[in-house]
């Protein structure tokens, strides 16, 4: 059945005008409602206005527009049923064939820091969320239904296919555009019902946002199947949240190399927030969620070789990242060893004709940036854990000495440096660094002393120079014992939270030991 009649009514114009200009030029007649119309029509297109169609005012400020028989009895009725075709004839109702509707601009409302309740009501759309769903649910069969348009990018792919089918949509397409449709409405009420239910009022009528609503609607793009989770008995695939900002390992793209599996992207995500956290050449290596390697350096050569000499045991296999754009000299050092993952903003021509050479390695890009307000959320039995994302960034100013000596300036810079890391290393954390570097890692133990002894036995083992050190600790050392392992290493300041009932004892630890200290007030807990 060819397209005859579409109705236009869109929140979100781009292209529209373009889109409405083809099918016009295929014959096919057009409604439109309010701006829309006004858009068209300066564009010198012949437009019918939806209350001319049905005879009918827009009113109460076009609150009321479309939802009358005229127009839904022309999206709803069966193609496929003699019935329905006659029922309408008799009312003098015309099909439409054709609806591209996109909604009032809800998210982007609320999203501002000033929307009053007012305006975000005013931004709930009644009549578009109607003729879209009537149209997707009457998408109809092989014998023919409605085509319904939300996507701008969906354009040029419908007027390519009605040129080519003589004005015809095929029912994959428009079962396709239906499943779009419901989806995009479904998540416009899922917008709506987060904003409503984060609202809290009190007695004096009074309105405020909270944080975290009473009823949390999730939507996520499936980006493939996996061939198995974190272990082979397991399915899995991957999703991305729609709309998010650039800077997250989502967003990046694969260059070469197998597909990524599982444990490929939660290792990859790991290495990119740790590595996003330097604002200088850093390269960071992970294995296992974990750290194994952290440097900066002046070159991307250089950070690396200091990364991997932290632990090149662990190393192999795992998943290597730049905060900076990678070059060939990087690559020949990195193609000695076996990777999974290779990711970084960006890489000279020169870099990935050499790594080509390596096929079975995931090489990826990703744009850097951290997503401002993002949500962390971790799923458990039956329920949902969300939090905001852990973004304290401690500073120089930051710091507070509470110890006799006070860190040397290089001290302080190994400091942030180590802090940073830890952030990144799984509880309990206890990570050795000294020159922009770690030198020893210890992650998730159940003991804060059982991390800091086996920092101690890894930097050893990889045969770096302990002593003069210094260390970080993602949480408060809760008796002196972790602090004297430090020491007995070598390590000659801490930074660590601080806020245990025994800080003053291991305080006093330290001063006997001439250890530096400063606390952060922060911790990094990372489960």
């Amino acid at each position: 059945m060819n397209v005859s009649q579409a109705l236009i009514s869109v929140s979100d114009k781009r292209g529209v005008v373009e889109f409405a200009r083809e099918l016009a030029g295929l014959g096919i007649k057009l409604l439109s409602t309010g701006g829309t119309a006004s858009l068209l029509r300066d564009a010198g297109l012949a437009v019918t206005d939806v209350s001319e169609h049905t005879g009918f005012p827009e009113m109460l400020d076009g609150r009321v527009k479309t939802l009358h028989p005229k127009v839904h009895g022309g999206i709803l009725a069966r193609r496929d049923l003699a019935e329905h075709i006659d029922t309408i004839a008799a009312h003098d109702i015309s099909r439409i064939d054709l609806v591209v509707v996109n909604l009032y601009p809800f998210q982007a409302t609320v999203a501002r820091p000033d929307c009053a309740l007012e305006d975000a009501i005013e931004n709930i759309d009644i009549g578009g969320p109607t003729m879209v769903r009537a149209a997707a649910k009457n998408h109809g069969d092989e014998n023919g239904g409605v085509g319904i348009v939300t996507d701008p990018e969906d354009y040029a792919g419908i007027v390519a296919e009605l040129k080519n089918g003589s004005s015809k949509l095929s029912y994959k397409t428009r079962f396709a555009l239906a499943v779009k449709a419901f989806t995009h409405t479904a998540r416009y009420d899922s917008a709506i019902s987060n904003y409503l239910t984060s609202l809290v009022g009190n007695d004096s009528g009074d309105i405020s946002r909270q944080a975290y609503p009473e009823r949390l609607q999730l939507a996520f793009d499936k980006v493939q199947d996996l061939r198995y989770g974190e272990n082979p008995h397991q399915t899995a695939a991957f999703y991305k949240e729609p709309g998010a900002a650039e800077g997250g390992v989502a967003g990046y793209t694969q260059l070469q190399g197998k597909e990524l599996s599982y444990n490929n992207i939660a290792d990859a995500d790991a290495a990119w927030e740790c590595v996003k956290a330097f604002d200088t050449t850093a390269c960071v290596i992970i294995k296992h969620a974990n750290p194994c390697g952290v440097a900066l350096g002046a070159t991307p050569l250089e950070a690396y070789k200091k990364a991997f000499s932290t632990d090149p045991t662990s190393a192999f296999g795992g998943i290597i990242a730049f905060n900076c754009e990678v070059d060939r000299a990087a690559i020949e050092a990195i193609s000695a060893q076996f990777l999974e993952v290779l990711i970084a903003p960006s890489y000279t021509a020169d870099a990935l004709e050499l790594v080509r050479a390596k096929q079975n390695v995931r090489v990826l890009t990703c744009p850097l940036g951290k997503p401002a307000g993002a949500l962390d959320y971790k799923r458990v039995g039956g329920g949902l854990l969300v939090q905001s994302a852990d973004e304290a960034r401690i500073q120089l100013a930051d710091l507070k000495v509470v110890t006799k000596r006070a860190p040397t300036p290089a001290e302080l810079q190994d400091m942030l440096f180590a802090w940073r890391v830890a952030k990144y290393v799984k509880s309990n954390a206890i990570v050795y660094c000294k020159d922009g570097m770690t030198i020893g890692v210890g992650a998730g133990q159940m003991s804060r002393v059982d991390s800091a002894r086996i920092a101690k036995i890894k930097a050893e083992n990889a045969g770096l120079q302990i002593g003069g050190c210094v260390v970080a600790s993602d949480a408060f050392f809760p008796f002196r014992d972790g602090l004297d392992v430090l020491a007995q290493a070598g390590a000659t300041a801490v930074i660590q939270p601080g806020g245990s009932m025994r800080d003053a004892e291991v305080i006093a630890a330290a001063d006997e030991q001439n250890i530096a200290m400063v606390v952060t007030g922060y911790r990094h807990f990372r489960h």
